[in-house]
C-alpha cells in the first residue's frame, strides 16, 4: 500500500522528552524529602508517563492513597518546564522535510494529554506543523486502543491502510494492528516494559529516525 499519512508518537519517538519529565519528578522528590534520581534510572518508563515516572520515584501505584495528589503535583510541575530540555531525536527534521517533498502528511497521536502535548510541539516549533494532533484525552480510549489512531486517520483524510505509525512501545505495535495501519517501531525510544521490540510484530524495526525512509513505499 503507497502510504499517504505518516503519525508519530510523541514521548520517545518524536521527541526526548525524558529529561523535563525526570525534573519534575525530581523537583517533587525534593519537596517530599527524597533524594533526586538519574535520569538513566527513569528514561525506560517516559512513554509510561505519570504512572511510570511515580512508581520510579515513589515505588507506588494507581491504588496508593496519595497517588491522585502526588500525580496533580508531578504534572503541575511538568507544565511549568515542559519544554526545557526536551528536543526532537537526531534526524526528525530531515524526515519530516522529506516526507514534505513527497506530499506525504504527517501527525501526532500521543497519550499524552492536550493540556501538555499542544504547547510541547508549540515549543519544538516543528516545521512542516503536524496537520493531526491527537492527544490521550482527544478520544474516549488511549492507545492500545485504536480509536486515537483511526481519530487521526479521519482527521487527514487518509484511509487507513495508507497510514504508517510509528512509535517505541508494545502498546503503539497494538493500536496500529488494531486500526489497520503498518506499524514501524522506533528501537531508539524508551520502549518501556515490553521486552525486545523485534518481538511485537511490527512491520520494521529502525535504530534511527532518518531509517523511517526506507519505508515509505
Amino acid at each position: 500500500m503507497t502510504i499517504r499519512a505518516v503519525l508519530f508518537d510523541l514521548d520517545g519517538t518524536l521527541a526526548d522528552t525524558a529529561p523535563d519529565l525526570a525534573d519534575a519528578l525530581n523537583r517533587l522528590l525534593v519537596e517530599r524529602g527524597h533524594a533526586p534520581i538519574p535520569l538513566e534510572q527513569v528514561r525506560a518508563v517516559t512513554s509510561s508517563g505519570a504512572r511510570g515516572m511515580l512508581r520510579a520515584g515513589f515505588s507506588i501505584d494507581p491504588t496508593h492513597a496519595e497517588y491522585e495528589t502526588l500525580k496533580a503535583r508531578f504534572l503541575d510541575l511538568y507544565a511549568e518546564r515542559i519544554c526545557r530540555a526536551t528536543q526532537l531525536f537526531d534526524g526528525v527534521r530531515d524526515v519530516l522535510a522529506a516526507l514534505a517533498a513527497q506530499a506525504i502528511v504527517w501527525g501526532v497521536v500521543t497519550n499524552k494529554a492536550e493540556r501538555f502535548t499542544i504547547p510541547l510541539l508549540a515549543a519544538l516549533d516543528i516545521l512542516p506543523r503536524p496537520l493531526c494532533v491527537v492527544g490521550g484525552d482527544t478520544t474516549p480510549h488511549a492507545k492500545p486502543h485504536p480509536q486515537p489512531l483511526l481519530h487521526a486517520a479521519k482527521a487527514l483524510g487518509v484511509a487507513p491502510a495508507h497510514c504508517l505509525y510509528v512509535g517505541d512501545d508494545l502498546r503503539d505495535v497494538q493500536a496500529a494492528r488494531g486500526a489497520g495501519m503498518r506499524i514501524v517501531a522506533a528501537a531508539y525510544g524508551y520502549l518501556g516494559d515490553g521486552g525486545d521490540p523485534i518481538e511485537w510484530g511490527a512491520d520494521a524495526v529502525i535504530h534511527h529516525p532518518l531509517e523511517l525512509l526506507n519505508y515509505l513505499g
